[in-house]
């Protein structure tokens, strides 16, 4: 499976992006989907995580009640909508599937990141 993340670009605080996540080859339907971001000087931190069957989600406290992630399997997508945004949600994000959670050494897959800016 190999994962491409799209959607990224510049926004300015309190806007919007959406980034999508789907695979280029093979499906990963059967696997629980996370995102994770990591800026400049930082260690990469988790963002999201949504299980296979789209019944769980959970996030990390910095983004609850701004973002949501979400997937469609019928279009092996999973997407991670972010509202609200602030220049501290600048980083390259990435989306990995493997085990449902929070745990990068869970995962089994990671795509290439897509670059979000948040202007001030």
């Amino acid at each position: 499976v190999q994962l491409q993340a799209f959607g990224g670009g510049l926004v300015q605080a309190g806007g919007y992006l959406t980034l999508s996540c789907a695979p280029s080859k093979g499906s990963f339907n059967t696997y629980g989907t996370s995102w994770f971001r990591q800026a400049p000087g930082k260690e990469r931190e988790f963002v999201a995580t949504i299980s296979w069957s789209h019944f769980s989600t959970d996030y990390a406290d910095s983004v609850k009640g701004r973002f949501i992630i979400s997937r469609d399997n019928g279009k092996n997508t999973v997407y991670l909508q972010m509202d609200g945004l602030k220049p501290e949600d600048t980083a390259v994000y990435y989306c990995a599937a493997g085990m449902y959670g929070s745990n990068p050494n869970g995962m089994t897959y990671w795509g290439k990141g897509t670059q979000v800016t948040v202007s001030s």
